[in-house]
């Protein structure tokens, strides 16, 4: 099993909602992670994307990017969104993604050494959404981890 294939079974067995919008890993490197869904299980009245959906994808994105990034300096740690902004540019009437990164690469040392030190870190990430290959929303999100001293 591939690490894109453990990333998407794990996010539709423990977050029921990434399963019902058919959500799948597209790509992971080490600075992003992008995921994407298909229009049909996430459409609205309108024929376009559900802002509620496309919200989710972007907070997923981000999510799932920080968990990869913390599995691989070795630290289990809970991560939960405090805050996040979402900007819709365009209808979505096709296929959509997110994309998500950092905010600042340069913040990444500084939230591992709080993280490590203080057991509690929060870090910012962004995410840009298209959907048929125009950019269609523009996410910002601040997470917060807590390590698990199990």
């Amino acid at each position: 099993m591939t690490e894109n294939q453990r990333l998407e079974r794990y996010l539709h067995q423990h977050i029921p909602l990434s399963a019902a919008m058919q959500v799948s890993v597209r790509e992971m490197t080490p600075q992003t992670l992008t995921l994407c869904a298909p229009i049909a299980p996430n459409i609205n009245h309108q024929e376009t994307v559900f802002g509620g959906s496309a919200s989710t994808l972007a907070i997923l994105s981000a999510w799932s990017l920080l968990q990869t990034r913390l599995a691989e300096e070795g630290l289990a740690s809970r991560l939960v969104i405090q805050r996040n902004e979402m900007a819709y540019l365009k209808p979505m009437t096709a296929d959509f993604s997110a994309t998500a990164a950092l905010r600042d690469e340069h913040d990444w040392p500084g939230f591992l050494k709080m993280l490590r030190r203080k057991g509690k870190a929060r870090i910012r990430l962004t995410a840009v959404l298209y959907s048929g290959g125009i950019l269609a929303g523009k996410f910002s999100g601040e997470y917060v981890a807590l390590q698990d001293f199990q």
